[in-house]
């Protein structure tokens, strides 16, 4: 058994197919395919039903896949025990975010990031939580940037910030002439939301129950309207569809004219999500997650609170 046949196991379960999976470990099919039979013989197991389409795996080789994660984990833990004396934040960094954190804390992070590692570049992505989770599992990922709630086993998690809602107007509707807003009077009004599948979009109706969508009377445009980004649903705003709710480093009624775009807070309680760092609890830079955090902190995003005495949780 070797990390390499590890390595290819991990691959066809992720891709579900002999020749994607080699294309993804730069090794010809049959390269692959050898080395996966050869270590089923080992075994003396099938690790994978194989089908004229597609691969699945079976229920042993669901435990033996989560061993060879472990010990790809455990052989990349190695190394950098053997460069302790060198500096962790060497090396690429992969990081992952939520749809409405990345596109708001990237342009901050990154330059924060560039001082205090520069030899740490960064990798980013956004993508729903539940891609980024799997993602990070397999080790795609090293740190990822979700909301709480969030429990997953052998995954690591340390909030960051709370960042309250705001809600976006059209500069010309009615609610513009309240200072502060109360959840119930959005109860008549037309609310864009983001799709099923955000997590943010969970948030907003949990917090927001008159946000909850209903049918709209004939001839007439549902409660409800869903957009695919908060970036959508600010165009939307601004045409007059309706309002929304956003978190509020995703505001931002700069990107046009403030005689076409209001802001307003909620009254209190003034609904909020935390954001956090998530990693495997076997990851080995701690520092370069330490690192990440402390750059966060220092990103200036003036409409949220840090979270005091944030601690570590690991599920």
């Amino acid at each position: 058994m070797t990390l390499t046949e590890l390595r290819y196991i991990i691959a066809l379960a992720r891709e579900k197919h002999f020749g994607r999976a080699a294309k993804a470990c730069y090794v010809s099919q049959p390269t692959l395919s050898i080395a996966i039979k050869k270590l089923e013989e080992e075994l003396g197991v099938q690790l994978f039903e194989r089908r004229a389409s597609d691969v699945t795996v079976t229920p042993i080789g669901e435990r033996v896949l989560e061993q060879a994660q472990h010990a790809l984990e455990a052989a990349a833990g190695v190394k950098q025990v053997a460069l302790e004396g060198k500096d962790q934040l060497s090396g690429p960094l992969r990081i992952g975010a939520i749809h409405t954190v990345g596109p708001y804390l990237y342009p901050e992070l990154i330059p924060v990031m560039r001082k205090l590692a520069p030899k740490m570049p960064l990798f980013v992505e956004e993508n729903y939580t539940a891609v980024l989770t799997e993602k990070l599992k397999r080790g795609d990922l090293d740190v990822i940037i979700i909301a709480l709630p969030y429990r997953e086993q052998g995954i690591v998690t340390l909030p960051l910030y709370d960042e309250p809602f705001v809600l976006l107007l059209p500069a010309a509707h009615p609610l513009t002439q309240r200072k502060t807003i109360k959840a119930e009077q959005l109860e008549s009004e037309t609310v864009l939301l983001l799709g099923a599948g955000h997590c943010f979009r969970d948030h907003v109706l949990e917090a927001c129950p008159a946000c909850i969508p209903k049918p709209g009377r004939e001839g007439e445009l549902e409660h409800t309207i869903e957009g695919s980004s908060l970036e959508t649903i600010r165009h939307m705003v601004v045409s007059g569809l309706g309002v929304t709710v956003l978190p509020c480093t995703a505001a931002g009624a700069d990107r046009y004219s403030q005689r076409l775009l209001e802001i307003r807070r909620f009254s209190y309680p003034v609904p909020s999500r935390v954001v956090a760092l998530a990693w495997r609890v076997t990851f080995p830079r701690t520092r370069a997650v330490d690192t990440l955090s402390n750059a966060i902190a220092q990103c200036g995003l003036s409409c949220v609170k840090p979270v005091k005495s944030a601690k570590q949780t690991t599920h």
